[in-house]
């Protein structure tokens, strides 16, 4: 399982990329397998401000449709147009072109509270 170790992890299986207060949000390659073919993604509206846990986003597959959570509380300030247009990225890049959005991070140290690589590889084990 690809876990790589330097993102931060949600139990919901959301990933997180902090740059200074902008973080990058994804799915895990775990959850992308157990989704299986994404075929729709509904990404958030630009400006909106979450908390952790929200509801944010939402990935369709072939076999179901799942909320994507704020793994951290934040605005949105850019989305991934891409995965819009080809679905597919979110199978065959979850953890680089397959990223849903970015959220500038009320409180950078909240990502510590997400699980590390060790821990969420422990997680889904």
């Amino acid at each position: 399982m690809n876990v790589p170790a330097d993102l931060r992890y949600s139990s919901s299986h959301e990933w997180l990329r902090l740059d200074g207060d902008i973080a990058t949000v994804g799915i895990t390659d775990h959850a992308q397998e157990e989704l299986t073919d994404v075929v729709f993604v509904e990404l958030p509206a630009l400006g909106r401000t979450v908390d952790a846990a929200d509801p944010t986003a939402v990935v369709e597959s072939v076999k179901a449709a799942s909320d994507i959570y704020a793994p951290v509380a934040g605005e949105v300030v850019e989305l991934n147009p891409a995965v819009e247009a080809d679905p597919s990225w979110v199978n065959t890049d979850p953890y680089g072109n397959g990223w849903l959005f970015k959220l500038r991070v009320k409180n950078p140290a909240d990502a510590l509270n997400l699980l590390d690589a060790a821990a969420y590889a422990a997680s889904i084990s």
